[in-house]
């Protein structure tokens, strides 16, 4: 009988940080980190046809889903990476194998850069980031004005409210319109299992809406490009070509890792592992 994961919880910078899991806790650890305004639940259907084999722990980020927001609006990397750390270490995961998207895999990518001991396989869709090409342009602009454009996003940030949808209903358009590949089932659970019931009766997504300001400063290309260097496991890098992501092959990116295979999902964006989950499903059974 499939009795669904249990909610736990751990306190990473005095925030309450929530996570689920799934399978035998005495099985080896598997730790699934969802993307940016996204929440754990998105890994429902991975977390079912894995939960046999792997203890499977899949948190919420800072800002996301069941886990507190940041109470000065912090959501730079140093943050979450901190987060993952207490994670990792409250829980005793290591060595664990990792599947991560975007943001989540970003923060995996640099996680195990920075413990390569504590990873034994790694899994990245799309998460490394922004592209060169992306990358020069923004910093085409000069530095003051890039932190002066932050400075007035953040402010315009904290007098937005949280929009609010009249029914669930409007909330589930809005999410088939951020992801076309969708299919109804899986649009009807993100779109469950990210909103939350206001007072008055509408709905809000449960993200922090400081969560669509970056930070204006992070650490060199180069200091990225030795973390990813430093990762001592086989990595999957997984990218969509309907995604706006870069490949890593075409841009250079892959040269960094040591030992790093790409594999490129035809008819797939931004979010492969639901565009094209059997495909993916695949993949991961043969790599992990």
């Amino acid at each position: 009988m499939d009795r669904g994961p249990t909610s736990h919880a751990f306190i990473s910078q005095r925030l309450r940080l929530h996570y689920v899991e799934w399978g035998d806790p005495a099985a080896p650890p598997l730790v699934l980190l969802h993307g940016g305004r996204d929440h754990c639940r998105s890994w429902d259907w991975t977390a079912r046809a894995l939960a046999k084999d792997w203890r499977i722990v899949a948190p919420d980020l800072r800002g996301h889903g069941d886990s507190a927001w940041s109470p000065d609006g912090d959501y730079s990397m140093g943050s979450f990476i901190y987060d993952f750390a207490q994670l990792m270490h409250q829980l005793r995961l290591a060595p664990a194998t990792i599947v991560a998207h975007s943001l989540g895999g970003n923060i995996a990518l640099r996680y195990s850069g920075l413990y390569p001991e504590n990873v034994k396989r790694l899994v990245a869709i799309e998460g490394l980031g922004p592209s060169p090409k992306m990358i020069a342009q923004r910093e085409a602009a000069p530095f003051q004005q890039r932190w002066r454009k932050w400075i007035e996003e953040k402010r315009q940030a904290a007098g937005r409210a949280p929009k609010r949808y009249p029914t669930i209903e409007s909330a589930l358009e809005r999410m088939k319109e951020e992801n076309g590949y969708l299919s109804d089932e899986q649009a009807r659970h993100l779109t469950a299992h990210g909103v939350s019931q206001n007072e008055d009766g509408t709905y809000s997504w449960k993200f922090d809406n400081y969560m669509r300001v970056w930070a204006p400063v992070d650490i060199t290309h180069e200091e990225i490009a030795q973390l990813w260097a430093a990762i001592a496991c086989p990595t999957l890098l997984l990218y969509g070509d309907k995604s706006w992501a870069s490949n890593p092959v075409e841009d250079g990116r892959a040269k960094h890792f040591r030992d790093a295979r790409v594999e490129l999902f035809e008819n797939a964006g931004h979010w492969l592992h639901h565009d094209r989950f059997d495909h993916f499903m695949e993949q991961l059974h043969a790599f992990l």
